[in-house]
């Protein structure tokens, strides 16, 4: 379901807009895409960090079991 609202934006940001949607002269699906585009961008960096964070904190015991698989790969 959509709804209406207003936003204000730069004479210079709507004339770059303009160039992109000169055949559909459809602004609003333009502004919704690269909203949803960004969301995506910035959803996609926050599950990085947290991955990290995880990696991160773990590493330790992961780098351990790692040496341990390298050893069992050394004696075979």
């Amino acid at each position: 379901m959509k709804a209406k609202t207003s936003i204000t934006l730069s004479k210079e940001l709507l004339a770059s807009i303009d160039e992109y949607v000169k055949e559909d002269n459809n602004r609003s699906a333009f502004i919704e895409l690269a909203v949803r585009t960004y969301l995506s961008i910035l959803n996609r960096q926050k599950r990085d960090r947290h991955d990290l964070e995880i990696i991160n904190t773990l590493a330790v015991r992961l780098n351990k079991e790692a040496l341990e698989v390298l050893g069992y790969q050394a004696e075979t």
